[in-house]
């Protein structure tokens, strides 16, 4: 994987908007649906994804940015840090009362308050993460073992708006390194952050802890979600502003016609029940918005009409 800012091409002192800005113009450009004949396309679009997880996040971005996670967002060891005499503090294991000879004694070093009759292992760990580790089981009613619980792990999923609408599921890495299937809840919003109970870090005799999953929904060129309902800006024609009747309304499940008034006026609103994203109430709305587009050729009866127009306002 790359470095997420040479796939946005941003420099790393862009700011929020312009990384933002970088990954719609290139989402755009490489979206598969544009580029069905080549084969790399859905890669790169994938690629541009995955960069702006990380970018479009601020804290992902300066766990990258300290070198803490990789370009697909994984964890990078950083290594044990304070263990051994190598280590940053200089600390050998005597220092945690830790160390043995041959026959099993004291080596020197500062004596453990459990003793040397405990077990080495956890007197180890119990002075390197405190009372916690040695009252885990304290409280624990008799004939249950409580278990500590592994760490959580974060990942990020971004979705499309037509993924949204269609409930679909999809394929993920954690950084556990495992593959789940994940199905795109109802009412699913940008920056949502859903639990996934038992997949995160685990270890024999600890539980797993669980996976705090980011939902990203990547740009649309035509919708933007409003909550489950979606805008929609639509060019028509004059003369169908001008008479009314039918026009062609695309929407994320197929393209549907609609009767508008004649003499609608560019800017209008009309509301498209139903037609929006899934909602945990149901469906969202579809919220079109109609722009009058000129014709690109000059019509000279448009031009006459509207000379006409002009001359009796000026009366």
């Amino acid at each position: 994987m790359r470095n997420p800012y040479d796939v946005l091409g941003v420099p790393r002192s862009a700011d929020e908007a312009e990384i933002k800005k970088a990954f719609r113009k290139l989402a755009k450009t490489h979206h598969p649906d544009r580029n069905a004949d080549d084969p790399k396309a859905k890669d790169k679009f994938a690629e541009l994804n995955t960069a702006y997880e990380i970018l479009g996040d601020a804290k992902k971005r300066a766990q990258f940015d300290r070198g803490e996670i990789d370009g697909e967002g994984k964890p990078r060891f950083q290594g044990f840090e304070g263990f051994g005499a190598g280590g940053r503090g200089g600390r050998g294991a005597e220092d945690f009362g830790f160390g043995f000879n041959a026959g099993g004694g004291p080596s020197g070093g500062r004596r453990s308050s459990r003793g040397f009759g405990a077990d080495p292992g956890e007197d180890f760990f119990s002075q390197i993460f405190g009372e916690a580790f040695r009252s885990a089981g304290e409280g624990a009613k008799p004939g249950r073992t409580q278990n500590r619980k592994g760490d959580d792990v974060e990942a990020t999923l971004t979705v499309t708006l037509e993924e949204v609408a269609g409930e679909a599921k999809k394929r993920l890495r954690l950084p556990t390194g495992r593959d789940v299937d994940v199905v795109i809840p109802k009412g699913v919003t940008d920056g949502q952050v859903i639990r996934l109970r038992g997949l995160g870090q685990g270890a024999p005799g600890v539980d797993p802890g669980d996976a705090l999953l980011t939902i990203r929904i990547a740009p649309h060129e035509r919708f933007v979600p409003e909550g489950s309902n979606l805008r929609l800006r639509l060019p028509i024609e004059i003369e169908e502003a001008v008479l009314g009747g039918p026009i062609r309304v695309p929407t994320l499940t197929g393209a549907v016609d609609m009767n508008i008034p004649p003499m609608t006026s560019s800017g209008r609103t009309f509301r498209l029940r139903g037609k929006g994203l899934p909602g945990k109430a149901g469906p969202g709305d579809l919220l079109l918005t109609v722009e009058i587009k000129l014709p690109e050729v000059v019509d000279e009866d448009l031009m006459d009409y509207a000379r006409r127009r002009r001359s009796a306002r000026a009366e």
